[in-house]
């Protein structure tokens, strides 16, 4: 017999009913050659510190740090979760063969291979790697099953990111907590520190104080109106970053030229072209149902995971904007799948579709693809799936249309010895964009541009040489300090390191640095809120006290450095693709934790308040003081 292990119970019994597995038994299907059965998530996991020596039972420096020789897996879970395991291992142990159904990527990958380890499989392990649920896509996985062992790298991967999130996790939070936590015993507050968890942290922390520090700053603008057409005046910038920083300045320049004639010197048209909005991955999908509908990054993927549960769309937790050159041929099946439900798709049946390079890219797709519809009637979705599916669906039929050709018109002005400027952008084709029409999902990079734009519907026709009177205006502004994260700014900065890119193809780039992979990014979030680190409050993140504490507390750049973390992502990814040992990154990972470990041993913050005698001396970003200083606590090198 054929043991296939699927990911959840619901993708088993589709996947039964696939294979003809139709006879329904207790924890598996059984038919035509083949038991198909399911785990429940993480299934195994690595064992409790406790587990491996009664000497790491306690919390003491002492014992810190934790680095077993040689790392195990037990069955976590309740009764229900070892009652599958048995039956799994049950079903192993009389098979001639095993095709791992898991989910397919590189936790997936894990989940699995630890199930099989702990069930003592010895015999040949095939694995099925699919983009989609439906009956065509797993029929045609059958097919094209690859052994195993072509997927150790991504084992390794897996198990060196849980292993470091093992060793980090537990070590530092032993060790900060043992040091730095209020109350002592059962009463003790557990300082959590993760690899991945406490520089996003950080990430808020300091926008927030970037924030409270903040101090405004008073400039003034210089425009004038001619022909109901507001023009720039570009005066150069010799000292600070304004070039008029007073009123008086400003009302100078006002007086030189409110007499004088505005004469327009230069009329440049250029042609330009707007591309579609790129398809989706998961971290950009999240983005865009946090602004468009308020979804948070966890809400996004339970939605978008139910999505391709059902069959509906591709595989989620995707990394990549781009298609394979094999999924161009299927493109016209998934179209006219879902042609009764958008009216935009109905221009595109039967005509020849492009193949675009922005779109289709073998070398920016590794294991999966961009989300998009399977071509399986959208039907059964509740609403809030409905606005998901919309936006996957109609990202993907604009890709297939033609480019949006722009005029792009730059008018340059002269009065008195100043000179001004003012740009404009008209649509001349609107190509893809009809297929948003009417519609909310818009992407929001063309909105934005629009709304920014004061220009945007395109300019008076500007004749070069002419002129007229016109009408100075002195516009007081004053600096805004950035803005608090929300849900969707932060996923970005996570996948750029805390860079702050604008630039698609840049970002791109980036995200192979980028800290957490899109799969956990959301959860990430969701543990900074379970543990009070951070709040919402309207769509705006604020670190709580208990987070802006616990990021002062720690000391090593290491454990709250973005860029840091990143690039320990990088390396992952590198194992991954078997660019870099898994072996050279544990024994990278034993030397930080160790690192770790040592700097809080040696600091001598930690030490009970020499002033109020109430709070704990702790490490600011450049000095030390007392954990009492929201309550008043003047310690000589406080805050």
């Amino acid at each position: 017999m054929i043991v296939c292990v699927a990911e959840k119970p619901s993708v088993g019994a589709y996947i039964a009913n696939v294979l003809g597995a139709n006879k329904r038994c207790d924890g598996y299907f059984e038919g035509n050659g083949y038991w198909v059965t399911w785990t429940f998530g993480h299934l195994c996991a690595l064992l409790d510190p406790h587990e491996y020596t009664e000497q790491w039972k306690g919390w003491n420096l002492s014992s810190l740090p934790m680095i077993p020789q040689r790392f195990s897996i037990k069955v976590s879970g309740d009764e229900g979760v070892h009652k599958q395991f048995n039956v799994i291992k049950n079903l192993i142990e009389q098979a001639d063969e095993v095709i791992n159904c898991g989910d397919a990527g590189q936790e997936g990958e894990l989940i699995q291979r630890w199930v099989y380890q702990k069930a003592g499989c010895k015999c040949p392990v095939k694995r099925l790697w699919v983009n989609s649920l439906t009956e065509e896509a797993i029929k045609d996985g059958f097919q094209k099953l690859k052994d195993q062992s072509e997927y150790q790298h991504l084992y390794e991967a897996g198990l060196m990111r849980a292993i470091g999130d093992w060793l980090l996790g537990m070590n530092a939070t032993r060790a900060y907590t043992i040091r730095y936590a209020k109350g002592t015993g059962k009463n003790r507050q557990v300082l959590s520190v993760g690899r991945v968890q406490t520089p996003t942290l950080a990430l808020v922390v300091k926008r927030q104080a970037e924030i409270e520090h903040f101090v405004p700053k008073t400039y003034w603008e210089l425009k004038t109106n001619y022909r109901d057409t507001l023009f720039s005046a570009q005066i150069p910038v010799e000292d600070g970053e304004y070039a008029i920083t007073s009123e008086e300045q400003g009302q100078a320049l006002v007086d030189s030229i409110k007499d004088e004639s505005l004469t327009i010197t230069s009329v440049e048209k250029k042609k330009g072209l707007e591309y579609a909005p790129k398809l989706y991955d998961l971290t950009s999908l999240q983005v865009d149902c946090n602004k468009k509908f308020g979804f948070s990054a966890e809400q996004t993927l339970q939605l978008i995971q139910s999505l391709y549960e059902k069959r509906l769309t591709t595989y989620p937790r995707v990394d990549t904007t781009y298609l394979s050159d094999d999924i161009y041929p299927k493109v016209p099946g998934t179209l006219n799948g879902i042609k009764d439900y958008y009216p935009s798709v109905a221009p595109l049946i039967g005509a020849k579709l492009p193949k675009s390079k922005k779109v289709f890219d073998n070398s920016k797709v590794t294991d999966h693809h961009a989300i998009i519809p399977t071509g399986q009637r959208p039907d059964g979705m509740t609403a809030d799936e409905k606005k998901v599916y919309d936006l996957v669906a109609l990202h993907f039929i604009a890709v297939f249309y033609p480019v949006c050709e722009v005029s792009n018109t730059t008018v340059l002005a002269k009065a008195g010895e100043i000179d001004f400027k003012v740009t404009g952008r008209e649509v001349i084709k609107p190509g893809w964009r009809v297929v948003f029409e009417n519609e909310r999902s818009q992407s929001e990079l063309n909105d934005e541009n629009d709304a920014n734009d004061e220009n945007a519907k395109g300019l008076p026709a500007f004749v070069k040489g002419e002129s007229g009177e016109h009408v100075p205006v002195l516009k007081e502004k004053t600096t805004t300090p950035p803005k608090f994260y929300t849900e969707a700014t932060l996923l970005r900065a996570m996948e750029t390191a805390g860079k702050t890119v604008e630039n698609e193809e840049l970002r791109d780039a980036m995200k192979e640095n980028g800290i957490g992979r899109p799969s956990t990014r959301a959860a990430i979030i969701e543990k900074l809120y379970q543990r009070k680190y951070i709040v919402k409050q309207g769509k705006s993140l604020r670190a709580t006290d208990i987070g802006i504490d616990l990021i002062h507390t720690i000391i090593s750049p290491l454990l709250k450095s973005a860029e840091l973390t990143g690039l320990w992502e990088k390396k992952l990814r590198e194992i991954e693709r078997g660019e870099y040992t898994a072996q050279d990154f544990l024994n990278e990972l034993k030397e930080m934790t160790t690192g770790v470990v040592r700097d809080v041993k040696s600091n001598k913050a930690g030490m009970l308040c020499p002033v109020c005698r109430q709070g704990l001396v702790i490490r600011g970003n450049t000095r030390y003081g007392c954990s009492r200083w929201r309550e008043g606590c003047n310690y000589a090198e406080a805050f």
